[in-house]
C-alpha cells in the first residue's frame, strides 16, 4: 500500500485507513504527503470531487501534530460555509477519535461553552469561518498569541470560493494578521476541485509569504453523464394560450418530479425563489399522486435545523430524498452517494457547473451525472434577441468549455478594493485600541491585498474617515475609532464583508423555519422551506414574523440578481449559434429549439452585425461580451454617445443585448461605438462628475473620489470591450 508514505503516517491514521479497507493511498494523498512531509513549502491541492482532498491535507498535518504536539492550535481550517465546517467537524472527529488531538469548531451556532474550553486550553485543530475569525482578531486580540503562537498549518477549503472576491481579500489579510500577532509562520494548504490556472491560484495562496507554493494536481479522468432538456412556456395573450401555458408548466414540473422522486437527488437553482417554487410544486404533485413527501429546500435563508434535516435525508439510508438548493450545497459538504444532480436553467459560470456536477458520482466506478432542465418563456412576437434561447445556449457553452477544453474562469484580482480597505482598517484599529498614524499605515498597507494602494491614496482615505467621525484623532495625535465608526464596527454584521440584507426570522409556533428580507403584512401568503405560510403577526422590534400553514397563491420575498458571465462563455454561445455542430447530450426538444434559433440567427443577420434595426427609431446592440465589458458599453452609450447620437433611451438586457432608441442610424451608432473604443479614453470619463458607484458593502464609507477611482479600475473593462468588438490594439 503506497509504501513509504503510508508507513510514515501516524498509527491512528494507518488504523483509520485499514478500517475503511482502502487498498492504497490516492494520487492526491501521495502527492500531499510528499510536499508536506518532505518539503517546507505551501501546497495547492487541485483534485476532483471525492478524490480524498480533505484527507490528503489532514493526514500529513495531523501526523506532525501527533509526533510533536502543538502548544497552541496547530491546524487552522478555514471553510466558506458553516454547514461545510459542521460536516468536516464530524468527519474529523471520526478520524481523531483515538488520536488524543482535539478538534474544535467556531461559528455563530457553536455553544459558548465549547468556545470557552478552547480559549482555556488552545490545542489541536480549529475549524472556523472568515467571519468568526474576524471577530476573534477584532474583539480578542490579546488571546491571539496564546491561540496561535505554535500554529503549523492553515488549511483553506474550497479555495476557489475565496479567490477574486471580497472574502478572499479579507481572508488573506486575516492570515497575515494572525502571523504578525502570534509571531507564527504556518504553512498554507489550499484545496479546490475547480481550478484551471494553477499558477495564479498558487500566487494568490502564497501572497505575502516568502515560502514557495507547490501545486499537487490530480486530474483523474471521470466519466460524465450529461443531458440537456428544454421546455418552452408560450406567452399567454388569450385564454387558449393561458391554458397552453398552464399545461406546459405542469409538464415541466412533472418532468422534474419524474426525474428525481425515486432517487437521492439534488436540484440546483440559481435563486432562492426558484428553489422554493420548485419544491412547492413537487410537493403538490406528490400529494396529487398520493406519494410520500420526500422534498427539502436548502439555501441561506432556511433555518440551520431544516438545512441539517435536508443534508441528513440526502446522506443517510437507501430511501429517496430530493432537495432543491442554491450555492449552499455547491461546495464540498459530503452528501454521500447522490444518484442524480439536476440543474434548473444553466449556471452562470463553468466553475459553478464543475462544483455542481461533482456532487454526484462520488463512487469511483460511477459517472458524474447532471441533467439540465432549461425552461424558456417563448414568444414568437417578441423582439428579435428576446427570441434567442439564451439559457439553453449558456448551458451548452459551459458544458463545451469545460468538457472539451477544461476551461474554468480565471482569477480576477481587485487593484483598489477600497471597501475592504475600510473594513480591515477599522478591524485592525479596533484590535489595536489606538494607533499612531504611521503605525496604522504600516499595519494595513503591508497586508498583501492592498499592495496597489498608494500612500497618498491612503492619506486621502484616512482624512475622509476623520472628517466623517469614523475615526478620531486624540490630543496626543493617535487614532482611534470614532462614534460613527463604533456603530458600524460594534454590529455583528461587520464581521462579514459580503452584502447581507436585514432579515426577519420566521416562526411557526416556536419552530424557526428560516428568514426573509421583505416583511409582508398580516394575512399575506408566501413560500419558505418549500411550504406555504400565512402571516399571523409581525414583531418589528424583535425582527420576527409569526406564521401558520396556508394554501393558495404563492409569492416570493427575495430579490435575486443573476451572476456575472465571463466573455469566453458568451463567445462560446455565439459559436454554438453560428455552427452546425450536433451535441449528443441534447434531448430532441433541445435539438429542435437550437436548430430554430440557428435558423433565426442566420436569417436575421444577428451574428454578423453588432447593431441591428429594431423598427422605428430603435436599434438592437449585440456586443457578444461578458458582464463587465457589457456594463462598460452601457456607460459609454449613456454618458458618451447619448447626446452626440440623440439617444433618448438605452435599455440593457444584461449581458446579451441593448435596446436603444434615438435620432441616429445603424452605421452612425456603430461608428460612434468604434470611435469611442479606439480613443485613449480614461475610464473615469464613463462616470458622471458626481457619480461614485459602489462595488462592495463598505464603499459607502470611503471618500467618493477614491470610490470613483476604484470603480474605474475594477468595475469597468474597456480592453475587454475592444477585444469583443475586434478593436483590440
Amino acid at each position: 500500500m503506497s509504501g513509504q508514505y503510508f508507513s510514515r503516517l501516524a498509527p491512528f491514521i494507518q488504523e483509520f485507513i485499514y478500517k475503511r479497507k482502502w487498498d492504497k493511498l490516492r494520487d492526491a494523498q501521495l502527492e500531499a504527503c510528499r510536499i508536506l512531509l518532505d518539503t517546507p513549502h505551501h501546497m495547492l491541492l487541485a483534485a476532483g470531487t471525492a478524490s480524498g482532498k480533505t484527507e490528503a491535507a489532514f493526514f500529513p498535518a495531523l501526523t506532525e501534530l501527533h509526533e510533536k504536539p502543538s502548544a497552541s492550535v496547530g491546524i487552522l481550517y478555514i471553510g466558506p460555509l458553516k454547514a461545510l465546517i459542521n460536516d468536516q467537524f464530524e468527519r474529523l472527529n471520526d478520524l481523531l477519535r483515538e488520536a488524543g488531538i482535539p478538534a474544535w469548531h467556531w461559528h455563530g451556532d457553536v455553544p459558548q461553552a465549547e468556545k470557552t474550553k478552547l480559549m482555556n486550553k488552545p490545542s489541536g485543530v480549529l475549524q472556523i469561518t472568515p467571519e468568526s475569525l474576524e471577530g476573534l482578531l477584532m474583539n480578542r486580540p490579546n488571546a491571539i498569541p496564546a491561540l496561535f503562537h505554535d500554529l503549523r498549518y492553515v488549511i483553506i477549503d474550497e479555495v476557489h470560493a475565496f479567490m477574486g472576491v471580497d472574502r478572499g481579500i479579507q481572508l488573506l489579510s486575516q492570515i497575515t494578521r494572525v502571523e504578525r500577532m502570534a509571531s507564527c509562520r504556518p504553512r498554507r494548504i489550499g484545496l479546490s476541485a475547480t481550478l484551471s490556472d494553477y499558477g495564479e491560484a498558487a500566487d494568490w495562496l502564497g501572497a505575502g509569504s516568502p515560502l514557495p507554493v507547490e501545486v499537487a494536481a490530480s486530474n483523474g479522468k471521470k466519466r460524465l453523464k450529461l443531458r440537456v432538456e428544454h421546455f418552452s412556456f408560450p406567452d399567454a395573450r388569450d385564454e387558449e394560450q393561458a391554458e397552453q401555458l398552464q399545461l406546459a408548466q405542469q409538464a415541466y414540473y412533472d418532468f422534474i418530479y419524474d426525474s428525481t422522486h425515486l432517487k437521492k437527488s439534488l436540484v440546483f437553482t440559481n435563486s432562492r425563489t426558484d428553489a422554493e417554487l420548485t419544491i412547492l410544486e413537487l410537493r403538490r404533485i406528490a400529494a396529487r399522486r398520493q406519494q410520500p413527501d420526500i422534498f427539502h429546500v436548502h439555501h441561506g435563508s432556511i433555518s440551520a435545523m431544516l438545512r441539517e434535516e435536508a443534508e441528513a435525508a440526502l446522506r443517510s439510508g437507501p430511501e429517496p430524498a430530493v432537495a432543491a438548493a442554491t450555492l449552499t450545497l455547491e461546495l464540498g459538504i459530503d452528501l454521500g452517494e447522490l444518484e442524480r444532480v439536476v440543474q434548473l436553467g444553466a449556471p452562470y459560470s463553468t466553475s459553478s457547473f464543475v462544483q455542481r456536477l461533482g456532487r454526484s458520482g462520488r463512487r469511483e466506478e460511477q459517472p458524474s451525472e447532471m441533467l439540465f432542465v432549461c425552461p424558456e418563456e417563448e414568444d414568437e412576437e417578441a423582439q428579435l434577441p428576446a427570441r434567442m434561447p439564451w439559457t439553453l445556449l449558456r448551458a451548452i457553452a459551459v458544458i463545451e468549455l469545460y468538457v472539451r477544453h477544461k476551461w474554468v474562469e480565471p482569477l480576477s484580482i481587485r487593484k483598489l478594493p477600497v471597501g475592504l480597505l475600510y473594513h480591515q482598517t477599522m478591524s485592525v484599529l479596533k484590535s489595536m485600541g489606538e494607533a499612531e498614524p504611521a503605525e496604522l499605515v504600516k499595519a494595513v498597507l503591508t497586508l498583501p491585498s492592498f499592495r496597489f494602494i498608494e500612500p497618498e491614496q491612503y492619506k486621502l482615505f484616512l482624512h475622509y474617515l476623520l472628517q466623517t467621525d469614523h475615526i478620531q484623532r486624540t490630543d496626543e495625535g493617535t487614532l482611534l475609532i470614532g462614534l460613527t465608526g463604533e456603530k458600524i464596527v460594534n454590529n455583528y454584521r461587520f464581521y462579514a464583508v459580503f452584502k447581507d440584507e436585514e432579515e426577519h426570522a420566521v416562526y411557526n409556533g416556536s419552530e424557526e423555519i428560516g428568514s426573509i428580507t421583505t416583511v409582508p403584512p398580516p394575512g399575506y401568503c408566501f413560500s419558505l422551506a418549500g411550504k406555504l405560510w400565512k402571516v399571523v403577526e409581525v414583531d418589528t422590534k424583535h425582527k420576527a414574523v409569526y406564521v401558520k400553514a396556508a394554501k393558495g397563491k404563492v409569492d416570493t420575498l427575495w430579490l435575486g440578481a443573476g451572476g456575472d458571465i465571463h466573455t469566453l462563455v458568451v463567445w462560446k454561445m455565439r459559436e454554438v449559434l453560428a455552427e452546425n455542430t450536433l451535441y449528443s447530450y441534447l434531448s430532441p426538444r433541445a435539438v429542435n429549439r437550437l436548430e430554430r434559433a440557428r435558423r433565426l440567427a442566420r436569417e436575421s443577420g444577428l451574428l454578423e452585425k453588432t447593431v441591428l434595426p429594431a423598427g422605428g427609431d430603435s436599434y438592437f446592440i449585440l456586443p457578444w461580451t461578458g458582464s463587465k465589458p457589457f456594463r462598460t458599453l452601457e456607460r459609454m452609450l449613456k454618458h458618451r454617445l447619448a447626446d452626440t447620437h440623440a439617444l433618448r433611451s438605452v435599455v440593457p438586457m444584461e449581458p446579451y443585448y441593448f435596446v436603444v432608441a434615438g435620432q441616429t442610424d445603424e452605421a452612425a451608432l456603430m461608428d460612434g461605438i468604434i470611435a469611442e473604443c479606439k480613443r485613449e479614453l480614461n475610464p473615469l470619463e464613463l462616470l458622471k462628475p458626481d457619480e461614485a458607484p459602489y462595488l462592495g458593502k463598505y464603499d459607502e464609507f470611503v471618500a467618493p473620489d477614491l470610490v470613483r477611482e476604484a470603480f474605474a479600475v475594477d468595475g469597468l473593462d474597456l480592453q475587454g470591450l475592444r477585444e469583443s468588438l475586434n478593436l483590440s490594439k
